[in-house]
């Protein structure tokens, strides 16, 4: 660790940062002293204090450049804290357990396209079982690691494979693997190992087999091998598939490991590496970005996955919410088309069908369902967002029969004379049914809907600008500015600060207090009225542990997600429960308004969670609104790694933060950046079109260029908090229950259930 601490102190150093990927570039092809000799004869060094340093940033590089960031980042974990952890293979399956289990939940284990198909593993070394309550373990981005005195465990997933390794290092003459049978219907013993066929899935089987090709005893419901072995592997599908990955893993094992760590240390290295003054920052955003990452799959063509361990599936919603944090902010541009195409194929297309023209709002190996209005406006908007950032308008083209359909189809369909997009009460991202009753109905013209309604017309009218379609341009602009001179009229409520969450069909408007009108900025042209809401919002709806989806004060207002003595988890879930998807458009509002401050608050609240709390590198759908008695701090809740999560973090940190926003279609690159006074050196790179933008951060002065891309960069001053007086004393909202809530009027002695 003394070798990169040095290194990054080095980087401070403008003379260092100045040749820092020619230094990089040669001592990965040169002797140390080649690279010397090199800069000896350079001429852009005016003193030797200069050609010593970056002697010593070289000497540095040339130690470590063989050194793996994710190595550096791990996350250590005592029993206590047991926390949860996944990993995915990138195609279709994943892993999810808790560091020191004894015990597995219904969503535990190893799943293969939403098929649970084993639930957990024990291991011995010599007659001495491995207790996971007595190992230290530390959490990678590529692996798990459990030591105890006699033994070490690591616990690994292969990119595009159904194996799994599990790599035994241990102090005995015989090492053994015994699988939990709760998922397993069957045995049988081969050759190579045992087979077990899975609940879920009995036309396919999984193999158990040393690592190497050893010798092995069959045990219950395992086997035993010698140590040299290195431990176990588990392969899944086919008999002779099993048999065939056993024989991959056995010839190019390591070399697969290594090209799944190469990948993932990438991801941190190559794409978006960030070095700050502040270790826990830049820890947190390399594991935020790598478990976003994670989540992003070939199950049913490219996608992302909305969550584990129970969304591993495809939501158009929550795809196109993530893309900008999971795919543009971190140069994942190739991928962002590839997803936009893969779904665009799974559109509606019936002219017949009353979801014509809408992209999925679900899509799984067992069906697509279409049953959202967000989705599709997503869709659209993220396909120019990519071209912003890319530069490319190729793949436009593939996109704009789906493109224009969509927008058609609502035209035609769904829009009123006003121009609003109309919808059914639960067809907006607060969606919950239960026993086909709305949860949050929110009428048939929601002002988020409105919003998005507006983005994906002018985002289309600009796509059909640059496809040469100039009539669907002017028509859907001129929709668009319909639309937006009436939205303030219909849904603002001046003298309450506030935003009306929809409107009902019978045109009333709803007061609930709801965060959805931070989306709605864009379309109401009064700064003053805007900064009254955003400061209304913060204080009644932004906890320090995330932003809650309704009021307090308001009688639907359930304090816990889960509570179910009281209450089933669906009626809360969009009644006051924490979305921490909703954090990105709140900073983003704060920090637009020049409240810094207080948006890094949040954001610091969302690192340390990630570091810290729940699920290893990773942020969680859900929170409670209100601690539950005698707690300080709320409990986490719904999956514990959720894609929008991660990724609105990730997008409000590199667009708001850090003030990057790209418009290549313009050939432009605004920098314009918002940090707070707690930084105070950064150095990053992000991926811009063909090239990269290299940015330094350091005391209030910013440095940037581009390279590989000929864009205009525009560069504005550093800004720092802004003292506005409508934000004066501004604070975090805090729990103030009401005396009674409907929801805790009856108690049910057996808890509810699903």
């Amino acid at each position: 660790m003394l070798l990169p601490s040095a290194f990054y102190v080095l980087l401070r150093y403008p003379a260092v940062t100045k040749v820092m990927a020619l230094v990089q570039k040669y001592v990965s092809k040169h002797r140390f002293t080649n690279v010397l000799r090199m800069f000896a004869e350079m001429k852009t060094f005016d003193n030797m204090k200069h050609f010593l340093i970056l002697a010593a940033s070289a000497a540095i590089l040339s130690c470590c450049h063989n050194v793996y960031k994710t190595d550096q980042i791990g996350i250590r974990v005592n029993a206590e804290e047991n926390r949860e952890y996944s990993y995915t293979d990138k195609k279709s399956g994943y892993w999810y357990g808790r560091t020191h289990q004894k015990e597995t939940e219904w969503w535990s284990g190893w799943n293969m396209a939403k098929k649970r198909i084993m639930a957990d593993y024990s291991l011995s070394a010599g007659d001495i079982g491995l207790d996971r309550s007595e190992a230290e373990c530390t959490v990678y981005p590529d692996r798990l690691v459990r030591t105890w005195g006699n033994a070490i465990e690591s616990f690994y997933l292969m990119d595009d494979h159904p194996i799994l390794f599990i790599e035994l290092d241990a102090k005995a003459s015989d090492i053994s693997c015994s699988i939990d049978m709760e998922r397993i219907s069957g045995t049988e013993a081969i050759a190579e190992g045992m087979l077990f066929t899975p609940k879920e899935a009995e036309d396919k089987r999984i193999l158990l087999s040393p690592a190497t090709n050893c010798s092995h005893a069959l045990i219950d419901n395992g086997i035993s091998t010698p140590s040299e072995a290195g431990g176990f592997i588990l392969t899944y599908g086919t008999v002779q598939e099993c048999k065939d990955l056993v024989k991959l893993f056995r010839k190019s094992g390591r070399k697969m490991l290594k090209e799944r760590k190469d990948r993932i240390n990438g991801l941190i290295t190559e794409f978006n590496p960030i070095r700050s003054n502040l270790e826990d920052l830049d820890k947190a955003l390399d594991w935020i970005t790598i478990t976003t990452d994670e989540l992003i799959t070939c199950q049913q063509g490219k996608g992302i996955y909305a969550g584990l361990p129970w969304f591993n599936e495809y939501w158009g919603r929550d795809m196109f919410i993530s893309m900008p944090g999971a795919c543009l902010v971190t140069g994942q541009f190739e991928v962002a088309k590839d997803i936009l195409k893969d779904f665009a194929k799974l559109q509606d297309t019936d002219p017949s069908s009353e979801t014509y023209g809408r992209i999925p709002n679900r899509a799984n190996l067992e069906g697509i369902l279409y049953n959202t209005t967000d989705g599709t406006p997503r869709f659209v908007i993220q396909a120019y967002e990519l071209a912003r950032y890319c530069g490319d308008t190729d793949f436009l083209t593939d996109l704009y029969p789906a493109i224009k359909t969509s927008i058609e189809s609502s035209i035609s369909n769904y829009t009123d004379s006003k121009g609003y997009l109309t919808h059914a009460d639960a067809d907006t991202w607060m969606d919950v049914k239960r026993n086909g009753i709305p949860g949050s109905p929110r009428g048939n013209r929601a002002n988020d809907i409105q919003a998005l309604w507006h983005g994906q017309l002018s985002a289309g009218s600009n796509i059909a600008s640059i496809i040469g379609d100039t009539a669907s341009a002017i028509k859907w602009n001129a929709l668009a500015e319909k639309l937006s001179s009436n939205f303030e009229k219909d849904f603002c409520d001046k003298e309450g600060s506030m935003i009306y969450d929809h409107l009902n069909s019978d045109g009333t408007p709803d007061k609930q207090m709801r965060p959805n009108q931070l989306y709605c900025l864009e379309l109401i042209n009064d700064t003053a009225f805007n900064q009254k809401v955003t400061r209304r919002v913060w204080e009644e709806l932004v906890y320090p542990w995330g932003v809650a989806s309704l009021a307090q004060w308001d009688a639907q207002f359930h304090p816990q997600h889960e509570n179910w003595h009281y209450y089933h988890k669906d009626d809360a879930y969009h009644n006051g429960t924490v979305w921490l998807w909703n954090n990105g458009i709140a900073m983003q509002r704060m920090i637009e308004f020049g409240q810094i401050d207080a948006a890094w608050e949040l954001f610091k609240n969302m690192n340390r969670q990630a570091l810290h709390e729940g699920a290893a590198g990773s942020l969680s759908e859900n929170a409670d609104a209100h601690p539950r008695e005698g707690q300080k701090w709320v409990n986490r809740s719904g999956t514990f790694l959720q894609a929008w999560s991660n990724a609105e973090h990730l997008r409000c940190w590199y667009q708001h933060f850090l003030g990057i926003r790209p418009d290549l279609l313009n050939n432009i690159v605004v920098i314009e950046p918002k940090l707070p006074s707690e930084i105070t050196f950064l150095e990053t790179s992000v991926r811009i079109g063909n090239g990269k933008l290299h940015y330094r951060y350091d005391n209030g002065e910013i440095h940037a260029e581009l390279e590989d891309c000929d864009a205009q960069l525009v560069i504005c001053s550093p800004s720092g908090q802004c003292d506005l007086p409508v934000f004066k004393n501004l604070t975090f909202c805090s729990p103030e229950p009401l005396k009674d809530y409907p929801c805790f009027k009856t108690y049910h002695e057996t808890a509810l259930t699903y």
